[in-house]
C-alpha cells in the first residue's frame, strides 16, 4: 500500500472559526477549511434569516411529541443505525423527518433546511451549481434519556473495511454537504480532523469502538445557532449527555452528479416514503421553485435506485 501523508494537526476549530478572516471569499475559505480539516464551523451571523427562537419553539413542540410515542419517526436507543424500531419507551436520541407534510412545523424547519445562504454555501462546499442540488435529510438530533454515545465510524464505510477499501471509498467526491445547526451550545461531536483524507491507523483500527480517546481527536464545540458541515465519511463519534439540552438541527443536501452513490446513506432512512406528497404550502415564490426542483431530483433518485437496503441494520 502506498504510504500515506501524515496528519499535521493544527488548531482546527480556531482555524475554522476564523475562516473570513482569510484572502479568500467566504464560500471558498469555508470550503478549503472543509477540504483540509474535514469539517467547517460557521458563525450564526452568516445566516441572519434563521429564526433561532421559532426554530427553538418548533424543535421543543417535536422532541415532545416524539418522546411521548404521538410523532413516530424517531432514532430509539440503544440503536445507532437505520432502521430504528418506533417504540420510544427506552429513550431517544433523534427525531427524524422534520420536513415530513404532516408534521405540523414543517415550515419552519424547511425554512432553515431551503435558506437561500445555507444553499449558497452548500453548493461552494460540495463544488456544483445550485441548480443541481438535491433535496436529502433534514432530522434532529436530541438528548437523550440516559447517557448515550456512538461508537467510532465513517458514515459510508464499514468498520471491517480493509485500508485499501477505504482509501478507494475516500478517493470518490463526497457529492453531498451534511451539517449540524445547533440550537442550543452544542458539544457532541467528536472527531479526528484530516481523517477523511486517509485510512485508519493502526491504533484507529485496535482501539475499542467506544474508545474515549484516540490520538489528535477535538470535540466540536458549538454555540447556539453555529453551523458546523462536516464530511460524513470523517473518523467520528458522538457521546450525549442526558443532562444537557441539546436540539441540533442534522441535515445533508445532495447533488445531481452523485446517482446512486448518494442512494443508500439517503433512501434508507425512508425520505422517499412521503418526499413526492410535500406540496410546499406557504413557501414564497423563490423559496418553492427552489425546493420544488429539489425535491424533484430526491423523487427521481429513489425511482432509479429501487430498494437500497440498509447501511448497518442490525446495529
Amino acid at each position: 500500500m502506498t504510504a500515506q501523508p501524515e496528519y499535521q494537526p493544527s488548531d482546527g476549530y480556531a482555524a475554522s472559526k476564523n475562516i473570513i478572516a482569510s484572502h479568500d471569499g467566504p464560500y471558498e475559505a469555508a470550503k478549503k477549511s472543509l477540504d483540509r480539516d474535514g469539517f467547517v464551523i460557521l458563525s450564526a451571523s452568516l445566516f441572519p434569516s434563521f429564526d433561532l427562537e421559532a426554530l427553538r419553539a418548533a424543535a421543543s413542540r417535536m422532541t415532545n411529541a416524539a418522546r411521548s410515542g404521538t410523532w413516530p419517526y424517531v432514532r430509539t436507543l440503544p440503536k445507532q443505525f437505520p432502521p430504528w424500531p418506533q417504540d420510544p419507551s427506552n429513550g431517544i436520541w433523534g427525531v427524524q423527518h422534520l420536513l415530513h407534510p404532516s408534521n405540523p412545523d414543517h415550515l419552519v424547519f424547511a425554512k432553515s433546511y431551503f435558506d437561500d445562504e445555507l444553499l449558497t454555501y452548500v453548493a461552494a462546499l460540495i463544488g456544483c451549481s445550485q441548480d443541481d442540488l438535491t433535496m436529502e435529510l433534514y432530522n434532529m438530533l436530541v438528548r437523550p434519556d440516559k447517557d448515550f454515545s456512538l461508537r467510532w465510524h465513517r458514515d459510508d464505510i464499514s468498520a471491517t473495511a480493509i485500508p485499501e477499501e477505504e482509501l478507494e471509498r475516500l478517493s470518490k467526491p463526497s457529492y453531498h454537504a451534511q451539517w449540524n445547526l445547533a440550537l442550543y451550545d452544542d458539544e457532541s461531536l467528536v472527531l479526528v480532523p484530516g481523517s477523511h483524507r486517509r485510512a485508519r491507523t493502526q491504533t484507529e483500527r485496535n482501539a475499542d469502538p467506544y474508545e474515549s480517546h484516540l490520538p489528535n481527536q477535538i470535540t466540536v464545540r458549538l454555540k447556539a445557532g453555529e453551523v458546523a458541515f462536516y464530511n460524513n465519511n470523517i473518523l467520528h463519534r458522538g457521546v450525549y449527555d442526558s443532562s444537557k439540552e441539546r436540539m441540533t438541527l442534522h441535515g445533508s443536501i445532495g447533488t445531481a452528479a452523485a446517482g446512486g452513490e448518494r442512494a443508500r446513506n439517503v433512501l434508507q432512512h425512508g425520505v422517499g416514503e412521503w418526499a413526492n406528497e410535500y406540496d410546499f404550502e406557504g413557501f414564497d415564490s423563490d423559496m418553492a421553485d427552489r425546493a420544488k426542483k429539489m425535491r424533484e431530483r430526491l423523487v427521481a433518485l429513489g425511482k432509479s435506485s429501487g430498494d437500497v437496503g440498509f447501511f448497518s441494520k442490525d446495529e
